[in-house]
């Protein structure tokens, strides 16, 4: 029961090995934050654990995302996002063998999420900038490892005629406007329409890796090789999931409080 105080959660992370990451600092990881980080904060960025760009940051998003999934299901809208695809491969099985050969071969593998949000009412969000698209994206995106969003049919839509990717609208039983389809994901014009907000969100390969990789040493400035050690997922999708379902519940319902306070 909240009484109007700020919400706080503390999560201690007490499993700690940091002395995995003393090479880092001066080799960065290939596809990591490393070397980015070390060229905008230099000495003062976080190597361990991969510091602000660590997958770990997810976790106080996961407990904002949860709230806001609560608050959401009591207006009778539900989120949910589950795995489409892991190392290119589509049915449990082949996705399970992917992550485990990838595992025993030192190396990982990326994948794709997609995510429902049902029930959620026609006119939130705004043109152009304030876009559900933009709202939700900018969430999501927040989320490590995450390379790529597309709502509805998103990039197939380019290949489709407007004869086909055009939703007609229609109405229910109860004189609602529906479309037949939903290749829109349910956001027009940056509006939400009615209909089921989809995306799916592409999650690039873990970038910490046991095969040996070229990298530079930033302390002597010659070339130098890398082989990462310590405890690395061969494939972060599964652990994902809930992320992408609390950046999605948070934008959404930032966007009903904002629409509410507007009425």
């Amino acid at each position: 029961m909240s009484c109007g105080a700020p919400v706080t959660a503390v999560i201690r992370n007490t499993n700690t090995r940091s002395s995995d990451y003393d090479e880092l600092r001066r080799i960065p990881r290939p596809g990591h934050a490393d070397y980015a980080a070390f060229v905008k904060y230099g000495a003062f960025r976080d190597v361990a654990g991969g510091g602000q760009f660590s997958g770990r940051l997810t976790a106080p998003l996961c407990v904002a995302g949860g709230l806001a999934m609560q608050l959401l299901e009591r207006e009778g809208v539900t989120v949910r996002a589950n795995i489409l695809s892991v190392g290119g491969e589509t049915s449990p099985a082949a996705m399970t063998a992917a992550m485990q050969a990838a595992k025993e071969n030192a190396d990982s593998v990326g994948g794709v999420i997609e995510c429902v949000c049902e029930n959620v009412p026609a006119g939130l969000g705004e043109p152009m900038f304030g876009g559900m698209e933009n709202r939700i994206s900018q969430a999501v995106f927040g989320i490590p490892a995450v390379k790529g969003v597309e709502f509805g049919a998103g990039f197939a839509a380019a290949a489709m005629r407007g004869s086909e990717n055009n939703d007609p609208f229609y109405y229910d039983d109860h004189r609602t406007v529906r479309t037949r389809t939903n290749h829109a994901g349910g956001i027009l014009g940056g509006i939400t329409n009615g209909m089921p907000i989809v995306f799916r969100a592409a999650i690039k390969p873990t970038p910490s890796i046991g095969i040996e990789q070229e990298s530079v040493d930033l302390t002597s400035g010659e070339p130098a090789c890398l082989s990462v050690r310590g405890r690395h997922d061969p494939c972060i999708v599964p652990r994902a999931v809930p992320c992408v379902e609390a950046a999605a519940a948070a934008a959404i319902y930032d966007a009903w409080l904002e629409s509410r306070w507007n009425a």
